[in-house]
């Protein structure tokens, strides 16, 4: 339970301090879009196939924290301060360190507790290795709709 506690703090904290490209709507919308994609992801990987859970089996609500507290900050960061105008080069060199930073982490939080609360069943760390671009791919997908609907509203009231 440490380790989930300091990395909420510790997230949301980041997420409040780094630049701020993105609207207070974005941050809202990314929000509920990221809580709303893990449930989905994670009510078939984790509940139907039991590839992994977050601190016991089945539906647990000491697992809210992860949808809500933490995943959420974490992809405001990196929208926040994804090269959007750089190179090709440079965006794939990003999210390949933001894939290993991920990676990283899942790593601690497999950790016996207090320290980590994630288990794996099935689910292997090269799961998350190839996953992981993939999730962050569709995040800024989603971003860049939201931020070209927002764009075109602006456009329209005026």
């Amino acid at each position: 339970m440490v380790g989930i506690i300091i990395a909420v703090i510790l997230f949301n904290l980041i997420a409040l301090k780094v630049k701020k490209r993105l609207t207070r709507s974005e941050m809202l919308q990314i929000w509920l879009f990221t809580s709303l994609f893990q449930l989905m992801f994670d009510l078939f990987i984790s509940l139907k196939y039991h590839g992994y859970w977050y601190f016991n089996k089945g539906i647990d609500f000491g697992s809210l924290p992860v949808y809500l507290c933490i995943v959420p900050p974490v992809n405001i960061i990196f929208l926040n301060i994804y090269p959007l105008k750089s190179t090709l080069w440079r965006q794939i060199l990003f999210f390949l360190a933001w894939n290993v930073g991920i990676v990283l982490y899942e790593i601690i939080t497999l950790l016996p507790e207090p320290w980590g609360y994630f288990h794996y069943g099935w689910w292997k760390l090269y799961h998350s290795v190839i996953i992981n671009p993939f999730l962050l791919f569709i995040l800024l997908g989603f971003y860049k709709l939201v931020s070209r609907l927002e764009r075109e509203g602006v456009v329209k009231q005026i």
